[in-house]
C-alpha cells in the first residue's frame, strides 16, 4: 500500500481553520465537517484530517493544561503552523480563509455573506486592511459561539442572530489578542453593550457585576428583569477555553463598580 504524501502547508492551514471552529470532542472521523474538509482537499481520508486536528490539540497549551493528551506522531507537521498563528494570529488566520475560498471556488465575499459593508468603494491597502479585519473578526465569532454552544453566558438565550462574541481587551487595545478565544465572551446584543460601557463587568470567580449607575435605576422593572437577577451569580462558561482571569483583571481594573 503506497504511503500518503505529506501534508502540504496549504492542507495543514486549512487543517487548522477547522481546528479553531470545532470543539474538542467533535474532533473524529465521523463529523460531517471533518467529512467535508478531507473531500476538499480530495487527497486526505476523514479519519486523516481528524487526526491532524487531535495533532493541534496536542500542541495548544490550553488543551495541554487541561491534561488532554494528544497524538505525538504528527506534531512535527503542525508544530510550524501552530507556531505561526502564535507569533501573528491574524495573518495566519486571514490567509486560511482566503485558501478555503479558494479551495471551494469562492471569492471571500461568497464565503462570509454575513460580512455586511461595501466593499466596491474601498481600494488598495485601505480594502486589504478592512477586508482582512471583518473576516478575521467573523471567524473570531464563529469561535466563541462555538465554545459557548451558540448560548449568551449571562442569559443564556440561544439565537445566534441575537448573539456578540465580545472581547474581553478590546479589539483596538491589544492585537496580539485579538482572536485568542480566552479573549472572548459570547453575550446577547444587550449584555455586550452593557459590557463594554462598563454598566456590568465579570470577576476572576466568572461572578456578575452591576455597577453603581445601572443601581440608580434599581426600583425600575427592567433593571430586575436583566440585570438585578444576574448580580453576583456566576457565567454559563464555555466547554473551553474559560476567559482569561488575566484579561478578565484587565476590564475589572477599569471598571467603575
Amino acid at each position: 500500500m503506497a504511503k500518503s504524501p505529506n501534508w502540504s502547508r496549504e492542507e495543514l492551514i486549512l487543517a487548522f481553520n477547522l481546528y479553531l471552529k470545532l470543539p474538542f470532542g467533535k474532533m473524529h472521523k465521523g463529523n460531517p465537517e471533518v467529512i467535508k474538509l478531507a473531500t476538499l482537499l480530495g487527497r486526505r481520508t476523514p479519519d486523516s484530517v481528524a487526526i491532524r486536528l487531535v495533532n493541534f490539540a496536542n500542541i495548544d497549551p490550553y488543551h495541554q493544561q487541561r491534561g488532554v493528551k494528544g497524538m505525538d506522531g504528527g506534531r512535527k507537521q503542525v508544530e510550524p503552523i501552530w507556531n505561526e498563528f502564535v507569533n501573528n494570529q491574524e495573518n495566519l488566520v486571514f490567509e486560511s480563509e482566503r485558501i478555503l475560498a479558494r479551495y471551494q471556488h469562492q471569492t471571500l465575499e461568497e464565503l462570509h455573506p454575513e460580512i455586511t459593508f461595501d466593499w466596491q468603494n474601498l481600494q488598495g491597502e485601505v480594502r486589504e486592511r478592512t477586508v482582512k479585519a471583518r473576516v478575521n473578526q467573523s471567524v473570531f465569532r464563529q469561535m466563541i459561539l462555538k465554545a459557548y454552544t451558540n448560548q449568551c453566558a449571562i442569559s443564556g438565550i440561544c439565537l445566534p442572530e441575537l448573539l456578540v462574541a465580545g472581547h474581553i481587551i478590546p479589539w483596538a487595545v491589544d492585537a496580539q489578542h485579538r482572536l485568542n478565544p480566552q479573549n472572548g465572551i459570547c453575550l446577547s446584543n444587550l449584555y455586550d453593550k452593557a459590557y463594554e460601557n462598563g454598566l456590568i463587568c465579570i470577576d476572576t470567580n466568572y461572578k456578575i457585576l452591576i455597577s453603581k449607575r445601572l443601581k440608580e435605576e434599581i426600583a425600575k422593572d427592567f433593571y430586575k428583569e436583566f440585570f438585578g437577577r444576574f448580580e453576583n451569580q456566576t457565567i454559563n462558561l464555555p466547554i473551553e477555553y474559560h476567559p482569561s482571569k488575566e484579561f478578565l483583571q484587565y476590564r475589572l481594573n477599569r471598571f467603575k463598580g
